[in-house]
């Protein structure tokens, strides 16, 4: 792939206040450049959904081709990222949802408790990935192998 770009929004209160590194929100960065996106933007909001939000909807402002958000789709009572993001989808792609769910399932039977939505706003695709960084390297085996197709695809590539 390649001329695609690409926002990631960090979801998490104590990455938000410095606590500690966003290392989820640098593998799917490091992830994306090497499957040839180009990260137009890359922000850490606090688990607040006015906050996560306007992150983005700043990223659809910028008309980029996917926007991954990393954190907050668990069950706690600060997780709060699929509420976010609900509003801005179109057309839902709960397949994808539910694949990353199967593959880290091989791991973890922790991964049935992510919420994560995944889905289209325009031509814009938006997935949440959880926070873990290994929930987003198992996220980022699923997504290298739909991403060239899906992304064609809204590109208005004729598919046999």
């Amino acid at each position: 792939m390649k001329d695609f770009t690409a926002a990631i929004i960090t979801a998490s209160d104590r990455a938000a206040r410095g606590i500690y590194q966003d290392e989820s929100g640098e593998l799917l960065s490091q992830g994306l450049e090497s499957l040839g996106f180009e990260i137009i933007s890359k922000e850490i909001f606090p688990d607040l959904v006015e906050e996560i939000s306007r992150g983005i909807a700043s990223a659809l402002k910028l008309r980029v081709d996917l926007i991954l958000t990393t954190g907050g789709t668990g069950i706690s009572t600060t997780d709060v990222t699929p509420e976010a993001t609900a509003p801005y989808m179109e057309k839902l792609l709960p397949g994808i949802s539910e694949s990353l769910r199967a593959y880290g399932r091989v791991k973890t039977p922790f991964a049935d408790l992510s919420r994560g939505l995944a889905g289209v706003n325009g031509k814009t695709v938006i997935i949440n990935l959880p926070g873990s960084p290994n929930a987003v390297r198992d996220g980022l085996v699923i997504l290298e192998q739909i991403l060239p197709h899906l992304m064609s695809q809204l590109s208005g590539q004729v598919h046999p």
